[in-house]
């Protein structure tokens, strides 16, 4: 009998043609697979530059008037702000003699109320981590970084009770602080301390940080703000560029904060921009 089967010639045929017919199907699917990964890439980017800056202004929009200030050294961009967690109305004036006390700006006053009260606390509040400040200027003589008179100094317990009406809290400090400078609007904020964030293009990171000590001079280095007791926590990844601005407010127009930030993965890029206005009335 004879046997039939492939001639050599008619197998690569064959394979030739199944390449070319295996490398036209792969085509179709890498291509939508590849625009889909892209998009999804672009979309993670966007997705995580836009809640890094929503994180941000949310710090900047609860900061302390006139406390924020940035910063650059090599590839990192530095912003620092001093966070506020509450606030009220002080009552200025006379002696201390009532529970309806006044506030004493020429003494070192130990125990004052309130006119508005805290709202944000759960009564009676005490805490020796936390700072209270009043017309915080941002200017030698009534800066807050420096320690001037318009902030009490670290380890100072804070006590607030309720008053003797609704609207009033009793406020006392141990030790006592002498406030040098009466706030326009009769403010007093409660603070919870300095917060920093440092974008660094080199390691490609967003990073905030908090619970650390206050310093006159503004910190720009991950181990200079560990140094200080802070805590860390990332914020972005695949940061590529970034660059915060600060701008002082005039008689005519509030201070403003820009936020630039660049995200890169795999070819993908994105870079988004975000102002934050302060109105910076101590």
């Amino acid at each position: 009998m004879r046997q039939r089967g492939f001639t050599l010639i008619e197998l690569v045929i064959t394979i030739t043609v199944g390449s070319i017919v295996v490398g036209f199907m792969s085509m179709f699917i890498t291509l939508p697979m590849n625009a889909y990964s892209a998009q999804t890439r672009r979309a993670t980017l966007v997705d995580s530059a836009d809640s890094a800056l929503r994180f941000m202004a949310r710090d900047i929009g609860g900061a302390l008037p006139n406390s924020v200030r940035s910063a650059t050294s090599g590839s990192v961009s530095a912003l620092e702000l001093l966070a506020t967690v509450d606030g009220a109305r002080y009552r200025d004036g006379g002696p201390l003699a009532n529970p309806a006390l006044e506030l004493d700006l020429s003494t070192a006053d130990t125990a004052f109320s309130t006119t508005v009260p805290f709202t944000q606390l759960t009564l009676p509040w005490t805490s020796t981590t936390s700072y209270l400040s009043i017309a915080n200027m941002g200017v030698p003589g009534a800066d807050a970084y420096s320690g001037a008179n318009v902030i009490t100094p670290a380890g100072t317990t804070i006590t607030i009770a309720a008053g003797a009406t609704a609207n009033a809290n009793l406020v006392t400090l141990n030790p006592g602080f002498q406030f040098n400078w009466r706030s326009p609007n009769k403010r007093i904020y409660l603070l919870s301390g300095p917060v920093s964030y440092l974008c660094d293009s080199a390691a490609r990171t967003l990073t905030r940080y908090s619970g650390y000590t206050i310093s006159a001079a503004q910190p720009l280095s991950a181990a200079t703000l560990l140094g200080a007791g802070a805590t860390a926590a990332r914020v972005a990844t695949d940061v590529a560029s970034c660059a915060f601005t600060y701008t002082i407010g005039t008689p005519q127009r509030n201070a403003l904060v820009t936020l630039s930030l660049q995200l890169s993965n795999s070819g993908e890029s994105t870079q988004l921009l975000q102002q934050v206005q302060l109105e910076n009335t101590p």
